[in-house]
């Protein structure tokens, strides 16, 4: 079995792995909105999906429940990522943080300005938060697909950049896409925070109170008119990052548990599996490992591949469907908002991730990570342009359920193919220019690209 199981276990745990998933999902999508079964995938999606107690439950079609309930988990993910960028990763100093900070900058505005200059004087400006978002799973994932001809550095450049990115996206859905607000439910949701941030200070480290007060945050969140989804961002940012035992302690401790196990094997060799005073040791020394991990990364590391194989191509199959035959698609490519989309994902972020580089660059607010050039660069501003997940999320918040929507989505895949196909062209012709992996230079210029 575990010969059987090996291939899908290195399949897992491979970087392409997820956007793989995901491109076939979205692939499947397409495929089956246009077949004869076009009728049966729509339909799927608006089934009523009931949640609770009769006469006290939750009742949304099952296309609402993955995009406001599901999606919260992948937000809380985020909110993970955000939160471990900024304690210790390269988000943690200004000068680590400067240059994917200004890129992200760039590459929203910029694609945000393309949107409203084609789509200036029509209701469809409302969609211009579409195109300022990049895909993390797919960016790395093409990558990762280039092995070598990528940098580290350059790797590292792209997920702090995505990591931004999302900070970004977060703000403008809580900032410009809420609807009407109700105060009562927002008050509810600023206690149960202030709870939270409790427990947090408290010490409480156990997952349970916090996602119990987590669904809580939820609901009102859902009540409230802000979209529900932010509620697992700011659940997120209240896990507990510290650990109880430093990195001297826990080696004292595990050695302390290994010697009494090893003791305990030579005295008895035959009973390992079933002796208590074997497997006493190994219990303790299972407690000693939890203690050396904070539940942010903790819950960072189990929930990773759910979301990444479960979540997001989930999403992908619900919101990917466009009917190319359907209403208003034959002009499809003469929309404001279609070309809004594509333009904003294609053009608009490669030069706004790149000129605001060369900016922060020229005038030395930061540095080029280190083996990489501006064809490097280059490429990682197209592959930005791969907006897929956040961007559709994002379209369903500005258009709502309809045409409109559908066209977005095709400007979406349109765009997001491109941008891909583009930056894979860039970072593919790049030769093999990279440092030892010992290099001490190197070492340090990706701590702070």
């Amino acid at each position: 079995m575990e010969r059987v199981l090996a291939p899908f276990q290195r399949f897992a745990h491979a970087e392409a792995s997820g956007g793989l998933v995901l491109l076939f999902n979205a692939i499947l999508a397409l495929v089956w909105a246009n077949s004869t079964w076009g009728a049966s995938y729509h339909h799927l999606w608006e089934t009523p999906v009931t949640i609770g107690a009769p006469g006290f439950g939750l009742t949304e079609t099952l296309h609402h429940w993955i995009n406001d309930g599901l999606m919260a988990v992948f937000f809380f993910v985020v909110g993970l990522e955000i939160k471990r960028e900024i304690l210790v990763g390269e988000l943690a100093s200004v000068r680590q943080a400067a240059l994917p900070l200004v890129a992200a900058l760039g590459g929203m505005v910029v694609p945000a300005l393309v949107f409203v200059l084609l789509t200036a004087g029509t209701p469809d400006v409302r969609g211009w938060g579409v195109p300022m978002a990049t895909d993390i799973a797919f960016a790395l994932g093409i990558a990762a697909l280039l092995g070598s001809r990528v940098p580290t550095s350059l790797k590292i450049f792209l997920a702090a950049l995505a990591i931004v990115d999302d900070i970004g996206a977060v703000l403008v859905i809580a900032l410009f896409y809420t609807a009407s607000i109700q105060s009562v439910a927002l008050l509810v949701a600023a206690g149960v925070m202030v709870l939270l941030v409790g427990l947090n200070v408290a010490g409480v480290r156990s997952s349970i109170p916090y996602f119990l007060l987590g669904l809580v945050l939820w609901v009102a969140f859902l009540k409230s008119g802000v979209h529900a989804t932010i509620a697992g961002v700011l659940l997120a940012l209240t896990i507990p990052a510290s650990t109880r035992i430093d990195g001297e302690e826990l080696v004292d401790e595990a050695r302390q548990e290994i010697d009494t196990f090893e003791k305990a094997c030579a005295n008895d060799p035959e009973e390992f599996s079933t002796t208590q005073r074997h497997q006493e040791p190994i219990f303790a020394l299972e407690d000693v490992a939890k203690r050396a991990q904070s539940p942010l990364l903790r819950l960072e590391h189990k929930l990773h591949g759910v979301v990444a194989f479960f979540i997001m191509p989930i999403f992908a199959l619900a919101n990917a469907g466009v009917s190319f035959g359907g209403a208003g698609m034959s002009g499809a490519f003469t929309d404001r908002a279609v070309l809004g989309v594509f333009f904003g994902l294609v053009i608009g972020k490669p030069i706004g991730i790149f000129l605001f580089s060369w900016l922060a660059v020229r005038f030395r607010i930061a540095d080029l990570p280190f083996g990489a050039d501006w064809r490097h660069v280059a490429g990682v501003g197209a592959l930005g342009g791969i907006g897929f997940t956040m961007a559709l999320f994002i379209a369903a918040l500005a258009f709502g359920e309809g045409a409109k929507l559908e066209l977005a989505k095709m400007g979406i895949l349109a765009g997001s193919l491109v941008a891909g196909l583009l930056g894979w062209l860039l970072l593919a012709r790049k030769a093999k220019n990279i440092p030892p992996r010992n290099s001490s230079a190197r070492v340090q210029v990706e701590r702070a690209p």
